[in-house]
């Protein structure tokens, strides 16, 4: 495989090219994605102030959250390997009028480039690619010495399944059949491993509810059974 392609599951990219047209319908099948932005935005605005920052959203799809990023402020640079989800990206930048570059490539691609960042992150992600530790340790790379990192994903555990599959994907459908793979979801505990493994320090680890019936989504701080976000800091040396 070419350093392109490594650490894509091709699977999960077509899966994500057949949605592409989908990624700004706000009753679509990223309906989801939608509900949950502000809060996921929130919760990095907790830690750090956006305005006048460099930022690097990988597996950014659509650009839904870079869009979010850089309307609080921040200079953004989107990653993804869904060629068509980019397509979708760069055309909605016409109607917001706000300013994000779009690159197709893995992180691990893009970080021999050895560009730094104020604020890195990776959100709805680890969960699809086969070496989610791989990904953590580029995404650390591209952190500046102070910087944060911001990771969000779906606990392995029976909670998680019967949620984010079994009532999410085919009984409530609010997110497409298939979407997730039980096997490839992380533990809180796996992903502070990794985190410290790169040489990064875990500030917070929370969770995420979110009620379909509502639409709300909000940060549970004692609750990580199923979505979780994590915020790290890069050292300063």
């Amino acid at each position: 495989m070419s350093e392109l392609t490594d650490n894509v599951s091709r699977e999960e990219i077509e899966q994500f090219d057949q949605q592409s047209a989908f990624w700004w319908d706000l009753e679509g099948p990223f309906k989801t994605l939608h509900q949950i932005n502000p809060v996921r935005l929130e919760y990095l605005q907790k830690y750090t102030d956006l305005k006048q920052k460099t930022a690097l959203d990988v597996g950014c799809g659509g650009g839904i959250f870079s869009e979010a990023l850089a309307t609080a402020g921040a200079d953004v640079t989107g990653l993804d390997m869904s060629e068509q989800a980019l397509q979708t990206a760069r055309l909605h930048l016409h109607e917001s009028n706000v300013s994000v570059r779009y690159e197709h490539s893995t992180v691990e691609a893009f970080a021999q480039q050895q560009q730094t960042f104020d604020v890195v992150c990776c959100l709805e992600m680890l969960e699809h690619v086969p070496d989610p530790e791989s990904v953590i340790k580029a995404c650390l790379e591209m952190t500046k010495p102070g910087g944060w990192l911001f990771l969000s994903t779906i606990n392995r555990n029976p909670k998680s399944m019967m949620l984010a599959i079994v009532a999410a994907e085919h009984i409530l459908r609010i997110v497409p059949a298939g979407t997730h793979r039980y096997k490839n979801f992380i533990k809180p505990s796996e992903l502070v491993g990794a985190v410290q493994r790169a040489d990064a320090v875990v500030e917070d680890i929370s969770g995420m509810s979110y009620n379909p019936f509502s639409g709300k989504a909000a940060i549970q701080p004692e609750d990580v059974s199923v979505n979780y976000l994590l915020a790290a800091r890069k050292p300063d040396s």
